[in-house]
């Protein structure tokens, strides 16, 4: 440790001791439950898409790492609808939510022709799911 002025010694022994007992920032605990929920609820959605790391495109594009990408740039191979590339939004909490619920009306002109998640819960769970998934 370096040797500091007397004068600043307290203070140091204080700061040090402060970061010793602050965790480093640690990652917000996973919700299995949610996760379950999210996992279950993406079975419908494997028609279509993959979420693995590396996994290819089908239908749709693989979904790994979707979670925070800007929509319609995510995946290298896919051909995605100019709607879609032209959208400029970041998949978020609030952008999965709203396309997850209605595609077609949420982004008019996208290729996904699903009718959307209904169920507020399930739609929470996917959503959830998502994030998670892509941050692994």
């Amino acid at each position: 440790m370096p040797v500091f002025p007397s004068r600043f010694r307290p203070a140091m022994s204080f700061l040090i001791a402060m970061a010793a007992a602050t965790p480093a920032f640690a990652a917000p605990a996973i919700d299995a439950a949610q996760l379950a929920a999210g996992e279950k609820a993406f079975a419908q959605c494997k028609a279509c898409h993959s979420i693995e790391k590396g996994a290819r495109d089908g239908v749709g594009p693989n979904l790994y790492g979707v979670y925070g990408a800007k929509a319609g740039a995510h995946s290298a191979t896919f051909k995605y609808s100019a709607a879609m590339k032209a959208s400029g939004q970041t998949w978020n909490d609030a952008t999965l939510n709203s396309f997850l619920l209605a595609p077609m009306k949420a982004m008019p002109g996208t290729k996904m022709t699903y009718g959307g998640v209904k169920d507020d819960t399930k739609r929470a769970a996917l959503v959830y799911y998502l994030k998670v998934k892509s941050a692994e």
